[in-house]
Formats: C-alpha cells, structure tokens, sequence
C-alpha cells in the first residue's frame, strides 16, 4: 500500500514512518523540511500546510493519508484546520488523523478536569475540533489519544470506538508506538470510518 504521512517528521510521526515501513508498506514522508527525516527507505515531499499549492503537489495521486500534524511551539492556531482542508482537498481514498482526547467529539468522555485543562489552549482547541471536523465530514478516521509517552509498543493494544472509551477522571497515557500502530491497522482496514477511535 501507498500511505503518505503528514507530520513525518515530528515523534509520532517518525513511529509511524518506520512502523509503516517496517510493515512493507511505500511510504511517502511530507514535512516543511523532509529533509530532517532521518529514516532509510522513504520517499520524501516538502509540504507546508498554511501553502496549499505546495500540499496540493505534496499530496497529489496519494492512496492513503495517515496524519501526525501536530503545532509547533509558538506557531499560530490554524495549522490543524490548513492541513485538514488540503487533506480532504487531496481526494485520497482513506485519510486516518490524529487529535486529541477530550477535544470536539471525546470531550463529553473526557471528563470534567481534562476539559478544563483543554480549554487553556484557547484558539489551538478551536483549530483541532475544527480540523476533526472537517476529517470526520469527509470520511476519514481520527484518533483521539490521551497523554502520548515515548514507551514501547503496548502488549494488550486495542482501539475501541468513542461510545467504548473508558471513563476516568483523565485520561491513561498511551505510547506514541501504539498510537502509530492503531492508526496504520486503520488504514490497512478501515473499522472506523468517518468516526473518532481510541487507541488503548
């Protein structure tokens, strides 16, 4: 399979790169500067997401997109929702997207203390439910995580639908390893479409 990463080069988004690789599948890199991957065995496409002409060539005859976009510290809100209208803009077949648990969809499950500690993000919240949104409508999948750790793949990994999140007072913490593994089992075979997914 063709997947195009988004994000590649942030923590979450070498995982999935070399996760994705590791699975025999061709992996397209897409970074403002690609050149920082330092990952053998990938094709990379510079892309800035706030310049759709660069997402549009970045992203054109992509099969699958899978999103680690993330906002870099000190950059303006509006990154997610830029990257979310050039993904949906794309016309890829299958987009997986990475958000956050207790944002737009989940924040009902989240609980009272995490939607309290979100909302200190202020117009950054606002640009990851708008960009949920925008992925949700056409189809695709997100993922909303808890606090994402640097450990090892989880051994009783599981992705659950919202409706099957668990409740707790915050939400657990889950390694960057098994988020990247839940979202390419979801783009190899598609169980959530146009629906938010746990990873656990």
């Amino acid at each position: 399979m063709n997947i195009t990463v988004l994000g590649a080069t942030g923590l979450t988004g070498r995982e999935l790169v070399r996760q994705a690789l590791a699975r025999g599948h061709v992996v397209t890199a897409v970074a403002r500067d690609p050149a920082k991957l330092d990952v053998e065995g990938v094709r990379r496409a510079a892309g800035d997401v706030r310049n759709p002409e660069s997402m549009t060539h970045a992203l054109a005859g992509t099969e699958v997109i899978v999103s680690a976009l993330g906002v870099a510290k000190g950059e303006r809100p509006g990154v997610l929702t830029a990257g979310a209208r050039a993904v949906v803009a794309s016309g890829a077949g299958r987009v997986v997207w990475l958000g956050a648990f207790g944002a737009g969809p989940s924040a009902a499950a989240a609980g009272r203390l995490t939607r309290t500690l979100l909302k200190a993000m202020g117009d950054r919240l606002s640009d990851k439910v708008t960009a949920d949104a925008a992925i949700l409508a056409a189809g695709g999948t997100v993922f909303h995580a808890g606090p994402l750790s640097l450990g090892p793949l989880g051994p009783g990994r599981r992705t659950v639908g919202l409706e099957d999140a668990p409740r707790r007072l915050f939400p657990a913490r889950v390694s960057r390893a098994t988020v990247a593994a839940a979202m390419l089992d979801e783009a190899e075979s598609p169980r959530f479409a146009g629906r938010v997914a746990i990873p656990l």
